[in-house]
């Protein structure tokens, strides 16, 4: 999925490199026979494995070397170099691991490694968990859990009937008719029927027991549980307004959403998109690519301002206006009729398709009704431990405390989201493993991507190298001096770059 490339070139290593080839810290791409594999050095340690991202087939070889990682340009997932292994999301499953042998000052590759021995989860662990919620963070649990040995009674509830899906595929390549829906789902039934999981979909969680330690479920049922994984997302936001109710009206947050919409842009010639934001803008460009006129309408002076600064969204408008979308900024929408839409300067919109991305709100309900503490989100700790230990939380719900500015945060992002989940699930095991994965999403407009790493909220300062109508930008946010935050269109290997500056507390640029 995504454009990726296997094509083996290069030298082939079952007939020997030198050493001295492969530059220490840095990578070969090369072949065994026809399949592409990268060397990778590390002082005297050689790795090989194989040159594909297992997540959208990004090219690892325009990647980076992180200590013993190997991380993908694309969207920054991290492979194990002894072992494979996916180690940070998006990715799922592994690289392949070939044998290298070194003889007579040259590194040979005779053939794939035999696969690591699967270890079991270490020390004590709770025989029940139960997760709530399919998205990012509940899904990359249930993986994580079984990937390092979880042998226990495991319990996945959704309310969301479908499978987990790949929600950012939702307002991208898939509303743009680009995606077939069988790439949608992140796994099939019957791996989590092979991995023993009891996925109960299409069930809502009512209350959570604490002093019982028991999940009861809407209408009836209940799970006992020694673990609790609260991953219960956001919901979309549906303004306030008359029409708002009406059956051409969508938000856009799950796969039946997007079903939706592409269902009613079949039979519609003119959509009108309420908000801005990413998941608004993404919207249009996928309609604009189904051949619908598109309107979209904001409060903002200019898109995105607050996230990207005014010169990245002045770009991206200045982008979506070239594909024919029509922006109303500073207005409102007053009222949404059958077939229109009223701003509040009186302006009537024909649209007999409106889809709205004006923000989404945590799902607080369930930790609430349990006398967990919530403050916008539910607080956790470093651990993402919510205020009862045995209950953690994870994803779009949970604020939990920025391992660099030390100040609570809920960041919104797939991956920020996938890698809680991960950490969640390891805590849960008894990893004792804190949360300090720097922020990072992407977003597609046409055939510009956006990568940001970081967060940052307020800045007094916006460097731009390059230039983003070139499609070859950095664009550096800081506040009294310090990098808060990196966005780059056409860099990926410096987005990579300051992902790993973040972590290592560089304020290099």
């Amino acid at each position: 999925m995504g454009g990726g490339t296997d094509a083996a070139t290069g030298p082939d290593f079952r007939e020997g490199v030198p050493f001295e080839s492969v530059p220490d810290g840095g990578m070969l791409a090369g072949r065994v026979g026809d399949e592409a594999v990268l060397l990778a050095r590390r002082g005297d340690d050689v790795f090989a494995v194989g040159a594909t991202c297992t997540h959208y087939g990004g090219p690892l070889a325009e990647g980076i070397l992180a200590g013993n990682t190997i991380r993908c340009p694309w969207h920054h997932a991290a492979f194990d170099l002894r072992s494979g292994e996916p180690i940070r999301p998006p990715a799922r499953d592994p690289i392949p691991c070939w044998a290298v042998e070194r003889r007579e000052g040259k590194v040979f590759v005779p053939g794939r490694a035999s696969p690591p021995a699967s270890g079991g989860a270490p020390g004590d662990h709770p025989s029940r968990i139960v997760i709530v919620g399919g998205g990012a963070a509940g899904e990359a649990a249930v993986e994580t859990l079984r990937r390092d040995g979880y042998a226990g009674q495991l319990t996945l509830v959704s309310a969301d009937p479908d499978l987990p899906c790949d929600r950012p595929n939702l307002s991208k390549d898939y509303l743009a008719g680009k995606a077939p829906e069988e790439w949608i789902p992140l796994r099939s039934r019957e791996f989590y029927d092979e991995q023993r999981v009891d996925l109960m979909l299409g069930r809502k969680a009512a209350r959570i027991d604490r002093s019982a330690k028991r999940l009861l479920l809407e209408g009836d049922g209940e799970l006992p549980y020694d673990a609790l994984l609260l991953a219960t997302g956001a919901d979309a936001i549906r303004l306030p307004i008359p029409g708002a109710a009406l059956r051409h009206v969508r938000t856009l947050r799950t796969l039946a959403d997007s079903r939706a919409i592409i269902a009613a842009a079949e039979s519609s010639k003119r959509a009108v998109v309420l908000g801005a934001s990413f998941i608004g803008l993404e919207a249009a460009a996928s309609l604009r690519a189904r051949g619908l006129t598109v309107d979209v309408v904001a409060p903002e002076a200019t898109p995105l301002e607050r996230v990207l600064g005014r010169d990245v969204g002045a770009f991206l408008k200045r982008v979506h206006e070239e594909h024919g979308v029509v922006f109303h900024l500073g207005r409102k929408p007053a009222a949404i009729g059958p077939a229109d839409v009223t701003l509040d300067d009186g302006t009537v919109l024909p649209g007999n398709l409106v889809v709205m991305g004006v923000g989404v709100r945590p799902v607080t309900a369930l930790a609430e009704g349990a006398g967990l503490a919530t403050d916008r989100g539910v607080v956790v700790d470093a651990f993402l431990r919510t205020s009862d230990p045995a209950v953690f939380a994870a994803g779009d719900a949970a604020r939990y405390p920025d391992a660099r500015s030390g100040r609570p945060v809920r960041i919104e992002h797939w991956a920020s989201a996938q890698r809680q989940g991960r950490t969640a699930a390891r805590n849960m095991l008894g990893a004792a493993e804190r949360f300090d994965a720097v922020p990072f999403f992407w977003s597609a407009h046409y055939d510009v991507t956006i990568s940001y790493v970081g967060h940052a909220e307020i800045w007094d300062a916006v460097e731009i190298d390059g230039s983003l109508e070139a499609r070859d930008a950095k664009v550096v946010y800081r506040k009294n001096g310090t990098t808060l935050a990196v966005a780059t269109v056409g860099r990926d290997r410096e987005s990579l770059l300051a992902e790993l500056k973040t972590e290592r507390g560089s304020d290099e640029s």
